[in-house]
């Protein structure tokens, strides 16, 4: 699974081009790209319970699925003030397609489709080790500890969060974050 963190840049810093390849797909199911790995994502040692994502979208090759990425609008909280955010989660590249652009151009193509749902920003997050790849990408990571919602009540996320502006005068507000849903 891939995840992105990025160092702040605005999106106009950020090169986009379209992404025809990229296309929103009817169902998903995680072992097309993992097989059958127990946790694909290796998160499972947090413990969490995550949220699934509504709209899938992935690149295809000769009919296989080689990329994917998921997308979910979900309700948080930034100083108090409330928003929604469009949540990224599910990135992956089957592992013999991996090193040749497949995670850029399928989360690209999936924050295209991003900008026109209505939030400001998108989040993900992700494993540390990762997390260099999401910079690249144009990502940023949040500072201070971000809160979601378990069925036990609300947690720490332990992992790193990240957000990306889906317009250009978007600008990540100061304060605690409080996701008001799972994690996705």
């Amino acid at each position: 699974m891939l995840v992105i963190d990025a160092t702040i840049r605005l999106m106009s810093e950020h090169q986009y081009s379209p992404t025809p390849d990229v296309t929103r797909l009817e169902s998903y199911d995680n072992r097309e790209i993992f097989g059958d790995t127990a946790d694909p994502s290796r998160v499972a040692e947090w413990g969490l319970v995550w949220r699934l994502k509504d709209q899938h979208f992935g690149i295809r090759v000769d009919g296989r699925l080689v990329a994917h990425a998921g997308l979910v609008v979900l309700p948080l909280s930034v100083g108090g003030s409330r928003m929604d955010v469009v949540g990224l989660g599910g990135v992956g590249v089957v592992e013999e397609r991996r090193g040749h652009g497949l995670a850029r151009r399928v989360v690209d193509g999936t924050m295209e489709h991003a900008r026109r749902l209505g939030p400001e920003f998108a989040i993900l997050f992700c494993r540390p080790d990762v997390a260099g790849l999401y910079r690249r990408l144009g990502w940023s990571e949040v500072a201070g500890q971000v809160e979601v919602e378990q069925p036990d009540g609300p947690a720490v996320m332990p992992l790193r969060t990240m957000w990306f502006a889906l317009r250009d005068d978007a600008r990540w507000p100061e304060g605690p974050v409080c996701v008001h849903s799972r994690p996705m």
